[in-house]
């Protein structure tokens, strides 16, 4: 199975450590909901590029990876994996799945992020 275009190239502008070109991947209109976390939910590309500006302040290294994904229907899932570490050098790793759907010119319109941080905790409370 190939690869979802928009899949590669939000992965590619991740690691490229580049806010504008994150943001550049998502529609002007674009929703994100992050269940676990509601009050994160936002609409707007001007938002993906402020909270991308300061994800990679945090973490400078930041690389992601794509370990899964699987087309259904016009969602496209994807299982991520993000490591770095952060500006005081703190080992950090974020894992989880993203459903996301594209618009007719290949942008992310809408997306449920299921990222969370993972912990060595063995209650699973960060």
């Amino acid at each position: 199975m190939t690869v979802p275009s928009s899949v590669t190239r939000l992965e590619a502008a991740i690691n490229s450590h580049n806010a504008e070109d994150i943001a550049a991947c998502f529609s002007i209109d674009y929703v994100s909901e992050v269940p676990q976390h509601p009050m994160r939910n936002f609409v707007g590309r001007e938002t993906v590029e402020r909270n991308w500006t300061g994800i990679l302040a945090h973490t400078p290294d930041l690389h992601a990876r794509v370990l899964r994904t699987a087309i259904g229907g016009f969602e496209v899932w994807s299982e991520w994996e993000m490591e770095g570490s952060t500006a005081d050098r703190s080992p950090t790793v974020i894992a989880g799945p993203v459903i996301w759907r594209t618009d007719t010119d290949g942008l992310v319109s809408w997306a449920r992020f299921y990222l969370d941080p993972v912990t060595s905790d063995p209650t699973g409370l960060p």
